[in-house]
């Protein structure tokens, strides 16, 4: 959305999930209250430290938002993690925005899972209630010990107790998996894992991005013990159908289309389980015939 003659105040770098290209973003909060998982970047620049913004500031530039663009349907709460805010401020947000945008019909925000921990199903359902349609989970892994190793805050159990708790809620999720994360020597445990966490939860969203690092990698690999080692063009494509391979989902809808990614897959699991294996498999016995992004157009 642009408008000449109208801006909102960001604290940039200003980040949101692909499909949210065609939403009003409205920054609620500054930066990630985590921030300290070794893989991200996004928020690591001085004015990115964590803050809430003022309620009257946010109230402020919702109204100013709804002069420019009153047919506004779709909103999505940035920075890092809107949850991390109290349901009651949460609530009086999303009242605010429903009362200024008479289109809205959905809402959304990414959510650390901890920040759901102190949730309870009633207030999710509240939430949900007053517009917060779709959470967008980064869960990374489904393997504890690489999640402990990438100072990622959270556990298998802690994301499945999040994501179960907003599918009960009646919000919609999407759980992103980051191909490449545990490098050669985790990635097998990893595409397992992750396949488990995705299993367990039904996620109504699935998305797979490739690890990057725009900044270097030396920071991630220090995590690590000697000797690690990320994988190869050809190892990601092994991962992905090992991942593949070992999902059982009945309705998820299935996107492996970001920047970050070499190999395009857009299905759902597990109408096209199979056709999408073999898409992976072809791509590493004859990667001719398969369209594969080339390095200068990938990236975050």
């Amino acid at each position: 959305m642009s408008n000449p003659d109208f801006s909102l105040h960001y604290s940039e770098p200003l980040f949101r999930p692909p499909s949210e290209a065609n939403s009003l973003i409205l920054q609620v909060t500054i930066g990630c209250s985590w921030n300290h998982c070794a893989f991200c970047e996004m928020y690591s620049a001085p004015n990115k430290k964590f803050m809430v913004k003022k309620e009257s500031d946010v109230f402020s530039e919702i109204e100013a938002a709804a002069a420019f663009y009153p047919e506004t349907r779709r909103i999505f709460l940035a920075d890092g993690d809107a949850l991390v805010l109290s349901t009651r401020r949460l609530l009086a947000i999303l009242e605010k925005i429903n009362q200024c945008f008479p289109n809205i019909n959905r809402i959304s925000s990414y959510c650390l899972p901890r920040n759901v921990a102190s949730k309870t199903v009633q207030e999710l359902a509240q939430l949900q209630a007053a517009g917060l349609r779709l959470v967008y989970v980064g869960a990374e892994s489904g393997h504890d010990e690489l999640l402990k190793l990438i100072k990622k805050g959270e556990t298998f159990a802690s994301t499945v107790d999040a994501l179960q708790k907003f599918h009960t809620a009646g919000i919609k999720s999407s759980v992103m998996i980051l191909n490449g994360l545990g490098g050669k020597p985790y990635s097998e445990q990893h595409a397992l894992n992750s396949a488990r966490l995705v299993n367990e939860t039904q996620p109504t969203y699935l998305a797979t991005l490739v690890v990057s690092f725009p900044l270097g990698q030396e920071r991630y690999l220090g995590h690590f013990p000697a000797g690690f080692s990320l994988l190869d063009q050809a190892g990601l494509f092994k991962e992905m159908e090992c991942f593949l391979e070992h999902t059982e989902l009945e309705n998820t809808i299935f996107r492996s289309d970001h920047a970050s990614n070499y190999l395009i897959l857009k299905g759902v699991l597990g109408r096209d389980k199979q056709s999408l294996l073999e898409k992976v498999r072809l791509v590493q016995t004859e990667p001719n015939k398969v369209g594969l992004r080339p390095e200068w157009q990938r990236g975050l």
